[in-house]
């Protein structure tokens, strides 16, 4: 009787987690599909964005022509915009106290698109926690001609992830630099974690062990030492 009661709940449990799987998986295909199916592989326009400029440009992709260019806010130096090549993942109506429009990017280290805003005095500035603002009636022009799957560009300065010069990057940082840093550890076999440009605990370890194998001095940043023992240089 004990051994078919114990038969019983082991079968239940099974039954329950399959469910649990089956039902995660048809969610999350159910809304990669969705994505995929409002993504327009024809879209009519790219976006470049100059941060040093503060500039956002609307790029016609069949003559490669600007047509619009707006004014526009970026991250603060501890919190910068992220820099690379992205797409529109996001769009969606917002209420007037954080801009009425949002578009995000797949950016894999946190959560980054282009926003109207309720602090009009901080566009032209680096002012944003990284987002990019603009003037709500100009997200409210931009919105409606660009497509999900709509590329953008975001440059910040001569150096590529690196902007415009190396940081001293420390554990809780995130960004472009931390994700190339990241991907060049990995592809040097000093990082076997995922490359996803967080700064986190996991990442501190490989650092100290980095550092031990270079003969670098031993602490968690990633300061000018460590960019020339990975071999990282600054090219314009």
């Amino acid at each position: 009787m004990k051994k078919f009661i114990y038969i019983l709940i082991l079968s239940l449990f099974v039954f329950y987690i399959n469910h649990l799987y089956n039902g995660y998986i048809q969610n999350h295909t159910s809304n990669y599909i969705n994505i995929q199916n409002k993504v327009n592989h024809k879209n009519k326009y790219k976006i470049f964005i100059d941060i040093n400029d503060k500039r956002l440009y609307l790029i016609n992709k069949s003559n490669e022509k600007i047509e619009k260019s707006y004014i526009i806010a970026t991250g603060k130096p501890s919190t910068p915009s992220p820099i690379g090549t992205w797409t529109i993942i996001s769009k969606g109506t917002w209420g007037e106290g954080f801009g009425t429009r949002w578009m995000g990017f797949n950016v894999p280290w946190g959560k980054y698109g282009i926003h109207g805003t309720n602090k009009p005095y901080s566009i032209g500035k680096n002012l944003s926690h990284g987002c990019i603002r603009m003037f709500n009636k100009d997200i409210e022009e931009l919105y409606p001609l660009i497509e999900y799957g709509t590329t953008v560009v975001i440059s910040g300065g001569p150096y590529g992830p690196f902007g415009n010069g190396f940081r001293v990057i420390n554990p809780g940082d995130r960004g472009s630099d931390v994700y190339e840093i990241q991907r060049l550890m990995k592809k040097k076999g000093y990082y076997p974690g995922y490359v996803n440009g967080i700064y986190g605990d996991e990442m501190k370890y490989y650092v100290i062990k980095f550092r031990k194998n270079n003969n670098l001095t031993i602490n968690h940043s990633i300061d000018n030492e460590f960019y020339k023992a990975l071999g990282v240089k600054l090219f314009e």
